[in-house]
């Protein structure tokens, strides 16, 4: 039996298994570490940069850095939870995040941080993209809008063969992401499902699904993001 990795975050002791991250760890001791990106289970990408934690004084990605024995981390400190405003500001920017017309609202992991970090007025100015939606598909609509390029539905979504149906187009400015309408012609319902739920915002749609929960009943209607540990784990 290997030894569990002991460490610290903001001077909690915790313990670790062998190989796992400091997100992975710090859910099984019931720290929460905000992300975008992380899905239980899939290999990490590090892309929206929110879980950045401090680790003897340098910026780390806490999804995809390993633990180390006697590691001290830093999480909930005023300086990385401004970080993670600025972050979620620019995606609000970035996009056409125009919470009370989206289906996701009230289940949307971008709105609720937006919630739990109080942001109030972006600081930087509002961009309005033009981001052509994608309606081919006969179950899923996607609207590249809403998207924040977190490589969630590219990691995850996949058919019976392992082929991811989603990926990503250009470059710079242009990067979208974009589905395969040649894999994703005879996606099941429970797949289309799925790569709603795995979109962390209102990005990708099942079609006829939209305002199906009443307000109050949705997930973030009734506790904000974080404060039930087991919620987070995907």
């Amino acid at each position: 039996m290997s030894e569990k990795i002991k460490f610290t975050i903001d001077g909690k002791e915790c313990y670790a298994e062998p190989g796992q991250t400091i997100l992975e760890a710090a859910l099984d001791n019931g720290v929460y570490i905000p992300s975008l990106c992380y899905l239980k289970d899939v290999i990490p990408a590090g892309s929206c940069r929110i879980c950045n934690v401090k680790v003897a004084g340098r910026f780390m990605t806490a999804c995809t850095t390993p633990v180390a024995m006697g590691m001290e981390v830093e999480n909930d400190i005023p300086e990385l939870n401004e970080l993670r405003v600025s972050i979620i500001e620019m995606l609000f920017v970035s996009g056409n995040h125009f919470c009370p017309a989206c289906e996701k609202s009230g289940n949307c992991e971008l709105q609720a941080l937006a919630y739990k970090y109080t942001m109030m007025v972006p600081r930087y100015p509002y961009l309005f993209p033009e981001k052509k939606p994608d309606s081919g598909n006969k179950k899923l609509f996607i609207d590249r809008n809403r998207c924040i390029l977190c490589k969630r539905c590219i990691r995850a979504v996949k058919d019976e063969q392992g082929r991811s149906l989603f990926a990503f187009k250009n470059r710079g400015n242009e990067l979208a992401i974009s589905l395969d309408h040649e894999l994703a012609e005879n996606i099941s319902d429970e797949l289309a499902e799925e790569a709603m739920e795995i979109c962390p915002v209102g990005s990708i749609l099942k079609k006829e699904k939209g305002f199906q929960q009443p307000i109050g009943h949705r997930k973030f209607d009734k506790q904000a993001i974080g404060s039930d540990i087991k919620s987070v784990i995907k």
